[in-house]
Formats: structure tokens, sequence, C-alpha cells
């Protein structure tokens, strides 16, 4: 059944299969004994320690890791776009106290012409006494004009004369707070 080549493994030496190492025969599985060391193995342990991980392995830890990245993704999107509209709102609300301050000095907001003006871009970056102007104001009621987070947005300002009321146009991602879609902001609130 086997032949003078097959080896046994005894205490760190490769021995041919002589009288030492006795060859059983147990559950299909060739078992390897020596009487010197007392150990025994089967062929599958032996292989199974120079063996990496098996093609299967692999690719379920691969599927897995795929899916748990595709579900990450898309919860960061979304959290994305909610922080996209708590930040767009928070701006707004920023924007109508800086304006209210300016109403209480001037009684009056700034004005603009109908069309309105983009806020935060490089020409109504900051709020002072004058109105909205680029950057560098002195006595600023307002800084730095936030502008949208998302590039291809904007917050639109809109006064027309006398300046007794406003507008703040933006447009959400999602639903905050019972808002969703193009909100409005005027003196009286967000709508």
């Amino acid at each position: 059944m086997y032949d003078a080549t097959y080896l046994c493994i005894i205490v760190g030496a490769r021995y041919p299969y002589t009288t030492e190492c006795e060859v059983m025969h147990h559950k299909n599985y060739d078992y390897l004994f020596s009487e010197r060391g007392g150990e025994y193995m089967n062929k599958k342990t032996m292989s199974a320690n120079r063996q990496g991980f098996t093609l299967i392995e692999l690719l379920v830890v691969i599927a897995i890791i795929g899916l748990l990245s595709t579900l990450a993704v898309v919860a960061l999107g979304s959290a994305r776009s909610k922080a996209n509209d708590a930040k767009r709102l928070s701006d707004i609300k920023q924007v109508q106290t800086a304006l209210e301050l300016y109403y209480t000095d001037n009684n009056t907001y700034p004005t603009t012409t109908a069309a309105g003006i983009t806020l935060g871009d490089s020409t109504h970056a900051c709020l002072n006494s004058g109105g909205f102007a680029a950057t560098g104001c002195t006595s600023a009621y307002m800084g730095q004009v936030p502008a949208d987070p998302s590039s291809d947005k904007d917050y639109t300002y809109i006064a027309e004369v006398p300046g007794s009321t406003y507008t703040i146009n933006a447009i959400l991602e999602g639903t905050v707070s019972g808002l969703t879609g193009s909100v409005t902001a005027t003196p009286s609130g967000i709508q």
C-alpha cells in the first residue's frame, strides 16, 4: 500500500518508511505514528500548517467587506445631506440675527434689486453699517456671511426699497424640522 519513499516526521528529522514508523489507516486518513517520538499527525494536519486561506474563504471575506462598505457609504451620504441641511438652517438664523441688529441701528434692512444678491459670494461676504459688502468690513454686524455648503446651491437675499422686510431663499436636500425643499426666511421666521 505504501512505498519506501513515504516519509514520517519524527522529532524534526525525516526518516524513510521503515520499521521505526508504523503506518495506520483510520477513518480514511493516513496516520503516521512514531514509537520514538510518540507523536502522531495526519496528512491533513501536516499540510494545513503549510496552507493559507482557501479561495472560498477569501471570497466570503471580500463579499462581507464589500457589503459593509456599501452600507457605510449609503449611511454617510444620508448623514452628509442631513448635516448640510442643518448647516443651512443655522446659517439662515445667523444671518437673520445680524439683519435684526442692522435693522435696530438703521430702522431698515439692507436693500437690493428685485433679483436679489447671493450671500457669501466675493462681493457680499460681510454685513456692516453700509449693508452687504466685500471682505474686510469695519464695525461688522456679521464678519463673514455664510455661503451654502453645496457648491451648486446659493442663499439668495432680497430686500427691495424701502427695506421694511426681506426674504432669504435656500434649498434643502431633505426634510429638517418639518421643512423640505425650498425654504424662505423672513423677519417673522423660516417657512
